[in-house]
């Protein structure tokens, strides 16, 4: 022990180690805290946390169902990629005609919107709707706002029992005409962002874009057509009079031809019918394999050509513009 002349004593040691503790205990302490990464997770701020839950807030898209492919192809170019857009009627299929299927009930049952063509098109949708008892649903009739056309031009039936498409609202093919198509898409984007306001940006945007190229097209459909006045054809499907009239074409009878179970005398009365306008161009559909269009043609001396009513094809926005191109360049061809 040290006395004053420098022993120290037991108290004065205990006292020596007890400080000894406390600082060695201090930075222990110290070094846990000053390392949060080591088996901790460091508290978020307000911030932080919501950057992170933001994408789970964004993971339900806005359900869209449409009719058929014209209707798909709009509400597609409009919608993008910030709401699912679904078609109830296969490309290619009677739309007309069309009977629902279970599948289609419960789309509509799961939708958040509806898009339809409208003018009396869909007949089979009233009952589909009623079954699917989705009670908030919204629905976008896309021919809001243009005022229909009936037939412009005679229907000529080659037997008598064969029945018309019924055009109770008037012609209802207003998407082959590049001016109301735009009024088409005017609608659907007006009806997406009454639905879903949180994407309205995007649906204005997209819906430009493609009002744009619709405007290109009306002015090449009119540059073209211009060369070829008053050009007269016949169709063997009212699909035309609003393209027609539009672009000062003579629509001048559609010929209605039954597809099965011909006899010489429906035949001839479709001779009869198409000789008797005198007409520039026969125009039937893509993929359309009657053999009576082609006999008939063939006698009258005319090319058979094909004209799109798009009512089957590809899904992709932009075949729209493909297949009405190939459109104008028939007409041109035709009716030079």
């Amino acid at each position: 022990m040290m006395n004053g002349r420098g022993l120290i004593t037991c108290r004065q040691r205990s006292g020596i180690l007890s400080m000894m503790a406390l600082l060695m205990l201090s930075m222990i302490a110290g070094c846990s805290q000053s390392n949060p990464n080591q088996g901790t997770i460091p508290e978020q701020s307000p911030q932080t946390q919501a950057t992170v839950s933001t994408p789970v807030a964004q993971l339900g898209k806005t359900k869209v169902v449409t009719t058929f492919l014209p209707i798909y192809l709009f509400t597609k170019a409009v919608a993008g990629n910030v709401a699912d857009v679904e078609i109830l009627v296969p490309p290619g299929t009677e739309v007309h005609e069309y009977q629902a299927t279970p599948e289609n009930v419960k789309a509509i049952a799961t939708a958040n919107v509806l898009v339809k063509n409208g003018l009396g098109l869909e007949e089979f949708l009233e009952n589909t709707v009623k079954n699917a008892e989705n009670t908030k649903l919204a629905e976008i009739d896309a021919s809001k706002d243009i005022k229909p056309l009936n037939e412009i031009s005679p229907i000529v039936k080659t037997r008598k029992e064969e029945e018309d498409h019924a055009h109770a609202q008037g012609n209802p093919h207003v998407w082959l005409d590049p001016v109301l198509a735009k009024q088409q898409v005017i609608n659907i984007r007006d009806g997406l962002i009454a639905a879903d306001p949180a994407n309205k940006a995007t649906y204005e945007a997209n819906a430009a874009a493609y009002i744009k190229e619709l405007e290109s097209l009306n002015n090449e459909f009119q540059q073209t057509l211009q060369k070829t006045p008053s050009c007269t054809f016949i169709t063997f499907h009212d699909a035309f009079p609003y393209l027609a009239k539009r672009y000062n074409l003579k629509q001048v009878a559609v010929v209605q031809i039954p597809e099965d179970q011909l006899s010489p005398t429906d035949v001839q009365n479709a001779v009869n019918a198409v000789r008797k306008y005198k007409v520039k161009a026969l125009f039937s559909e893509p993929g359309v394999d009657n053999k009576l269009l082609s006999s008939l043609s063939k006698d009258l001396k005319l090319t058979l050509h094909p004209l799109d009513s798009l009512e089957t094809g590809e899904t992709e926005p932009q075949h729209y513009f493909k297949a009405m191109k190939a459109n104008l360049q028939i007409l041109e061809t035709s009716c030079k």
